[in-house]
């Protein structure tokens, strides 16, 4: 008997960090998902082969090799499978490479998401939901972070492509009514995470008795936010399916680095050998959600301490690097 789903998603970066969790929450709540990955080596493609291996088992998944940036194949995939809501994590991630390869990011960041946009408004498309980021409050001293602040001046070429994304979703809503929700994600992490961030470096490099560097001689502070609760509110977004909004999605709470390297060492029994350095450039030093609004519209409620969070992404860890 053929299982019976409810509405078609289209998902973008499928076979990325947040992609693959939220693929893997929507067919337990029996969605259909098109995922859409072009599998690029940002980063090893081997981690992204193994995530989508995960997706594969589950007959509520069909998978289409594309670039967000070629039009045509974006065009044949709406055409072909008519979602009903769109949710595009898809672009070129992380701050730092942004300062060596800016045009990836206006590739696939801004020429890519114009192309989501214009399959949204020629198919039928009732909702999108899009990936923003933190990063677009640069350096803001008002802290935490509310989506009522001023956005305009991004200190990186990443966190100005996001920013981009906000007042294109916002042209299309008001020119062809596209309803759009953009969530502005917290430093993300856990199981199946990115290898270009911090916890995930800091973990590899103390397990083989590397150094770990720590930028701005440690007087760091962000507000991590576990996979999980990131996924609950994308998958709430994809329910309320608002006009056009914006929300902070972070844990509400701002730890200092320093202490997220002893709860890693704590976790690995072994002691990190610390390399201290300046502040990178298009870096901030602290970041924190003001998350009323999501906790409002949203009923977003972030459940997992950074400790728990830093040892469920240590078991998976330990497990996957054998």
């Amino acid at each position: 008997m053929n299982k019976q789903f409810k509405d078609k998603i289209l998902v973008t970066g499928c076979a990325g960090f947040i992609g693959m969790h939220l693929c893997k929450k929507l067919f337990d709540l029996g969605y259909s998902v098109v995922g859409v990955d072009n599998l690029n080596d940002y980063y090893d493609v081997n981690l992204k082969l193994k995530r989508l291996s995960v997706l594969q088992n589950d007959e509520s998944f069909t998978f289409i090799k594309a670039d967000i940036g070629n039009m045509q194949a974006l065009k044949d995939a709406f055409k072909k499978y008519e979602p009903k809501k769109v949710v595009n994590l898809a672009a070129q991630a992380g701050v730092r490479y942004s300062l060596i390869n800016p045009h990836s990011y206006m590739e696939s960041n801004i020429s890519g998401f114009m192309n989501v946009l214009e399959c949204c408004r020629h198919y039928n498309v009732e909702g999108l939901i899009y990936a923003s980021s933190s990063s677009v409050y640069g350096g803001n001293k008002k802290i935490p972070f509310s989506e009522q602040d001023r956005v305009d001046n991004p200190i990186s070429i990443y966190a100005a492509s996001k920013k981009a994304n906000e007042l294109m979703a916002n042209s299309y809503n008001h020119l062809f009514g596209i309803r759009s929700t953009g969530l502005r994600f917290f430093t993300v992490y856990g199981p199946w995470g990115r290898p270009d961030m911090a916890m995930y470096i800091f973990a590899s490099k103390i397990l083989n008795n590397e150094p770990i560097q720590v930028f701005n001689h440690g007087k760091m502070k962000r507000d991590f936010t576990y996979i999980d609760d990131i996924v609950d509110g994308i998958v709430s977004s994809i329910n309320c399916n608002y006009d056009c909004e914006i929300f902070n999605l972070g844990n509400n709470k701002t730890e200092d680095l320093m202490d997220i390297v002893t709860i890693i060492e704590n976790g690995l029994g072994k002691k990190a050998i610390i390399e201290y350095e300046p502040m990178q450039m298009g870096d901030v030093k602290a970041t924190y959600a003001n998350i009323s609004k999501a906790e409002n519209k949203l009923e977003f409620s972030p459940k997992t301490n950074v400790e728990k969070g830093i040892n469920e992404f240590l078991n998976w860890y330990l497990e996957y690097s054998k």
